[in-house]
């Protein structure tokens, strides 16, 4: 199965042909640096680190550019707040939004541009759009006419009549028809600016990432990217501006992925409802909130809750606690690629041998439909109930049994790479959140240590009443035994 992506523009998926053979150009727009970034980053940050990451796995040369909008109205009002200058603002969140996706584990993007640094590629757009009588200058601004460009409107579907009813240009308003939108800002006393032919001002925001984007990428490129809530205005005046500019296509898949919703209803500054990513890993490990982004396809909205962290926190711990039996299983063996003609697997070996099979066409297949990670993820908790049963049922390391195993774990390591996600030792992984998990308890890690022991021994005797007992005491605590044939380990509820 090839490589298929929803489009926006048409409404379908459809196949992947990148302009130049073998490589990929990809704009997503960033963050406007003016405060810490809340979950609705965190999501648009994680879904295009997988598309990234997988358009690379499937062997494009990726050109991945996101930059920041480092000049905002926002900006300038925090600074005046503070009492500071935009470019203090600007710097303190840049630094701040690094360290978050840091953490989330984005891989870094090819370029990161600054809008402050590609002033005079905006002016030289916006002297080619007035030259085209495609924007006007209207009192030290400059403004897009958006009754020039035919197509406008094309990307989200809407009707600029149907728009403008019920609009209407106020008394001195600057604009020639109520959808004209600023391409450059007049400055006013105190504002930041710089020098352009229609006087000090600054650029608007549309305009920004379309020179950033060309700039890198050239006037055609092939995939651009951002939350669902951009598609109106912001990437539909970036197609007007960019494709009014140059004459050509300006974008030739745009991506765009869903809301993150608190109760049913969109996560947003404005109402209030919102948290931001270094108050949600408080409480949750970073993995777990970048696991519970991917459980839910990229273009659904994903409702965000403790119960659906705490969910995925499960989920997550399930695939490492996997990881770690592997491990144990593995320690001190070198599996080798000799394996004895007359062996054969037991029943579970063979199931899990046809898992191990299957696995990375059925990857690959879920990950070539729209970069459904989610479905992905099934193939994973798939291979892991496989694997959990062969370790509980299997007796003794034979060659080829260690050489299952390790092919296991070499396809978690491969799936990991593209997901962001196994990149921690299995048990110092679980360990950091048992520790974290322990916090909520009132019993210490001796004492369960203890009990497993005194438990472990009554069994021996085939004291079981003793043996249940102690688990219920156990479990009545919050603490959740796990018996293996490797022995008992022990979690939090």
């Amino acid at each position: 199965m090839a490589l298929r992506m929803y489009n926006t523009q048409t409404g379908e998926k459809e196949l992947f042909v990148p302009l130049t053979p073998g490589k990929v150009g990809m704009y997503v727009c960033g963050v406007t640096v003016y405060d810490y970034c809340h979950i609705g980053h965190a999501r648009a940050g994680v879904v295009f680190d997988i598309v990234f990451r997988y358009l690379k796995y499937a062997g494009y040369d990726v050109t991945y550019v996101r930059n920041y909008t480092d000049i905002d109205d926002k900006i300038i009002n925090r600074a005046n707040q503070e009492g500071t200058d935009y470019r203090t603002i600007a710097d303190r969140y840049i630094q701040a939004f690094d360290e978050d996706m840091a953490l989330l584990g984005l891989a870094k993007p090819t370029v990161e541009p600054k809008a402050t640094d590609h002033i005079c590629g905006i002016i030289t757009i916006i002297e080619a759009l007035i030259a085209k009588g495609h924007a006007y200058v209207s009192e030290g601004d400059v403004y897009y006419a958006v009754e020039t460009f035919p197509g406008y409107l094309k990307l989200s579907g809407r009707n600029l009549e149907d728009m403008q009813a019920g609009a209407r240009v106020e008394v001195g308003d600057k604009k020639r028809h109520p959808m004209d939108f600023a391409l450059w800002k007049g400055s006013k006393p105190g504002e930041p600016w710089w020098q352009s032919p229609w006087g000090n001002g600054r650029p608007g925001w549309h305009i920004e990432c379309s020179a950033m984007s060309m700039e890198f990428l050239g006037s055609t490129f092939d995939i651009h990217g951002g939350g669902k809530d951009l598609v109106f205005p912001h990437h539909e005046n970036e197609i007007a501006q960019s494709e009014a500019a140059n004459g050509c296509q300006f974008v030739r898949y745009w991506l765009h992925n869903g809301f993150v919703n608190i109760n049913a209803e969109k996560m947003s500054k404005s109402l209030g409802n919102f948290f931001t990513i270094r108050e949600v890993l408080k409480k949750y490990d970073p993995e777990t909130l970048r696991f519970f982004i991917l459980s839910a396809h990229y273009r659904s909205p994903i409702d965000f809750s403790d119960q659906n962290l705490d969910e995925a926190q499960s989920g997550l711990e399930r695939i490492y606690s996997c990881l770690a039996a592997v491990d144990d299983v593995l320690q001190g063996h070198a599996p080798s690629d000799e394996v004895a003609v007359i062996e054969t697997l037991s029943q579970v070996g063979q199931e899990l041998q046809e898992k191990v099979d299957q696995f990375l066409p059925r990857f690959v297949e879920a990950m070539d439909d729209d970069f459904n990670a989610a479905l992905a993820l099934g193939v994973l908790f798939e291979t892991v109930r496989a694997t959990n049963r062969f370790l509980a049922e299997t007796k003794g390391l034979t060659p080829l049994s260690l050489q299952l195993v390790a092919t296991v774990r070499h396809l978690f390591v491969e799936a990991g790479s593209v997901l962001g996600l196994f990149g921690s030792e299995p048990s110092v992984w679980l360990e950091r959140i048992k520790s974290a998990k322990s916090g909520q308890i009132d019993i210490t890690h001796e004492e369960i240590e203890r009990l497993i022991v005194e438990r472990a021994e009554a069994r021996a005797t085939r004291d079981f009443k003793r043996g249940d007992e102690i688990r219920d005491l156990l479990l009545a605590k919050g603490i959740v035994l796990l018996d293996s044939a490797q022995g008992t380990t022990w979690n939090v509820k």
